[in-house]
This record gives C-alpha cells, sequence and structure tokens, in this order.
C-alpha cells in the first residue's frame, strides 16, 4: 500500500462539495507537514480539467511558471476572504475584484440532441487571470450565496481541509471518513482502551 506521502504527491482530493472549498485543499496536511499539490502549471492545468473548470488543455498557456503563481495567489485571497467570512468579519474584496474584472465571458447556447437547450458561460482565456476567472467567481458566488454555517473545516487536529456540509443532518465533522474521521475514531478507541 502506498505511503499518504506518495499518494498526497499525485493530485489533491475532491471532497469538498464546493469548488471554491476545493480551491483551498489544493494544500493539506502530509506527513505532518503542510503540502502544496500546485507545483507547476500542468498541476494547475490538470486540477482545473479535473474539477472541470476547464473542458480541455487551454489553447493559449501563460508564460511558464506565471499560471503557477496566479492560482497560488487566488487561493491565497480565497483562503483569506473565506476564513473572515466563516468568522463573520468583512474581507477585503480588492484583490478578488482584480480577478474578477480580468474574466471575459459569454453565454453560449447549447441545445443537445436530447432534451431542452441550456445556456452555459464560455470563458475567453488568453492570460493566466483570465484562465482563472471562472474560479474567482465560483470563490466569490460562495462568499455572497453560501451558507457559512455549513461551510466547515475538518475537526481532525491534524488537518487543514475544508468542505461545505450538504448532509441531510449537517452534522459532518471530517474532511472524509475514510481520511480523518476513521483516524479519530481510533485514537478515540485507543484512549479509551488505556484509561
Amino acid at each position: 500500500m502506498p505511503s499518504e506521502s506518495a499518494v498526497a504527491a499525485r493530485e489533491p482530493i475532491l471532497l469538498a462539495d464546493h469548488i471554491a472549498l476545493d480551491l483551498l485543499n489544493t494544500q493539506a496536511m502530509v506527513d505532518g507537514a503542510l503540502f502544496d499539490f500546485w507545483q507547476t502549471d500542468t498541476d494547475v492545468v490538470s486540477w482545473l480539467i479535473r474539477t472541470g473548470i476547464l473542458g480541455t488543455q487551454p489553447d493559449c498557456m501563460p508564460i511558464s511558471g506565471v499560471l503557477l503563481a496566479t492560482a497560488r495567489e487566488l487561493r491565497s485571497i480565497a483562503r483569506e476572504l473565506i476564513t473572515a467570512r466563516k468568522a463573520g468579519k468583512a474581507g477585503d474584496a480588492g484583490k478578488l475584484n482584480t480577478f474578477l474584472r480580468e474574466a471575459a465571458s459569454y453565454p453560449q447556447l447549447i441545445w443537445q440532441s436530447e432534451g431542452a437547450p441550456l445556456i452555459i458561460r464560455a470563458y475567453t482565456a488568453q492570460s493566466a487571470m483570465q484562465l482563472l476567472a471562472p474560479l474567482a467567481e465560483a470563490v466569490a458566488q460562495l462568499l455572497v450565496e453560501g451558507d457559512f454555517n455549513l461551510v466547515r473545516s475538518c475537526e481532525h487536529p491534524n488537518c487543514v481541509l475544508w468542505f461545505y456540509d450538504r448532509t441531510k443532518a449537517h452534522k459532518r465533522r471530517w474532511c472524509s471518513m475514510a481520511r480523518c474521521g476513521n483516524r479519530a475514531k481510533v485514537a478515540e478507541f485507543r484512549k479509551r482502551q488505556q484509561a
């Protein structure tokens, strides 16, 4: 079985139930240290494709390293704003608004062979900020429309992952039962056994 660090080195787990929180989760604790899943522009593009932000490899890639730096900047801005909103404080929206101003998009009618037509938003991506604009919009949408009673960070003391609790009873405590829930239960069991 591969070690946690070997698994983590591949790609971040999508478990937050909101893309803006999955953005924060591109950094996670691995073997007791904060690990950044984004090491290259390719890592960022792969994550954007995997999450559905991008449908395919972008036609125009920013200069090497620019996408990585810009994505990390957006993640930092998102973390600051989401943390402030969770704490009931006002955040400085200026930096996020810079990303939102760069968004170049237009509505696109899609009519599949079966069913009713629908409108999607298509994005022009000629720069790193434009490539990340849909993600910036998702962050803004969470900040405005999200129920922050349901935006939570994992209760495990060694975990930094966030999630949106969409469970029926809204009692989710862990990023995932497999990762942190089971660890906490095993630790609690051992504690009881020692007592």
